[in-house]
């Protein structure tokens, strides 16, 4: 009798937890890069206390796929922030009830998915805030990536940090759909930011799924994050420009990179050259340098000897670094 009753009470005070508990809709904020930013949250449960109490924890989180990052942890009069936010990010607290989180200079590693959990003795309240770009910087360009290992060398982890150094994210599958249907076609399966592994085809054929297969995503699904494919990055529209610089001689990887700063600039990643070439129209049938060591070129209006069949960012490869046969492409601010 006495474990039916315990039972009844265990069962009692899970309910009234799960009762306290609140989701909030999700809200969506758009912002400009560099930028300030507030992202909203707010304690419903007014008659708990402020966040000035000790027994109050806020808590911010990015969500990534699975992966989770610390964002700020406040509790009572002690704060902390976290990683690529220290120093950052703080709590807007107009109101005793007022959790919003204010980023500061917005960067485009900072769109995302935001969790904000309050949290008062038996009282819960959840957040979710997606944080996303506006005006011309919400345009941006898809691109397949493989390292200069070659095709399929990528796990999840380092997808995203493949991506982030040419100046980008790892691709939704959203931003990869509008990219097949503006025309995009690869064969090579990469990662997308929700863990999946897919590929665009426009045209069927035999080695990319079969001809029986109409057109659109092919898709493997949800894989072990140690699994190795490519990658797909979306880049946003640049704040400055991507240029030719113009050498009397041919460069080595390292003279490239020399040259591009003694310009005033830095030498163009891949992503700035993808955008580049497909916000900014820019056409150059010049092979040249970028800082991940491959050496491309971009072009928009197709003729002989330049990508005679088609708009594309040309991929010559990756040569030996002390090659001088190519010259660079430099990003400056504006």
């Amino acid at each position: 009798m006495k474990t039916v009753q315990c039972i009844a009470i265990i069962s009692l005070i899970l309910v009234v937890i799960a009762d306290s508990s609140t989701s909030l809709p999700t809200a969506k904020v758009f912002a400009h890069l560099g930028e300030n930013v507030t992202l909203p949250c707010r304690l419903l449960h007014k008659d708990s206390g402020a966040f000035g109490d000790v027994g109050i924890r806020v808590k911010w989180t990015k969500k990534d796929s699975d992966e989770e990052e610390d964002v700020l942890l406040s509790m009572g009069f002690h704060k902390k922030t976290y990683g690529s936010f220290e120093d950052r990010v703080h709590l807007l607290q107009q109101d005793s009830e007022d959790a919003s989180l204010v980023i500061d200079d917005v960067t485009f590693d900072d769109v995302g998915k935001y969790h904000c959990e309050v949290i008062n003795g038996m009282k819960d309240t959840v957040q979710e805030v997606i944080l996303a770009l506006k005006g011309s910087e919400a345009l941006g360009v898809v691109f397949p990536y493989s390292p200069p290992l070659g095709r399929y060398n990528l796990n999840f982890k380092s997808a995203v940090m493949t991506c982030k150094d040419q100046g980008a994210l790892v691709a939704s599958y959203e931003q990869l759909y509008n990219a097949w249907r503006g025309g995009l076609d690869w064969c090579n399966a990469g990662w997308l930011n929700d863990g999946t592994v897919q590929y665009p085809i426009t045209k069927p054929r035999e080695p990319c799924g079969g001809v029986k297969n109409g057109p659109g995503l092919r898709n493997y699904g949800r894989r072990d994050k140690k699994s190795l494919f490519d990658v797909f990055c979306f880049a946003p529209a640049v704040n400055g420009h991507v240029y030719w610089l113009e050498q009397p001689e041919r460069l080595s990887f390292y003279e490239a990179v020399q040259a591009c700063l003694d310009d005033g600039a830095e030498i163009a990643n891949v992503g700035q050259i993808f955008a580049a070439w497909k916000i900014d129209r820019f056409d150059r049938c010049d092979a040249g340098w970028l800082a991940d060591g491959s050496v491309r070129y971009p072009i928009t209006r197709p003729r002989r000897n330049c990508s005679p069949t088609e708009a594309a960012v040309r991929f010559v490869g990756f040569p030996e670094k002390m090659q001088k046969s190519f010259g660079v492409y430099c990003y400056k601010n504006q």
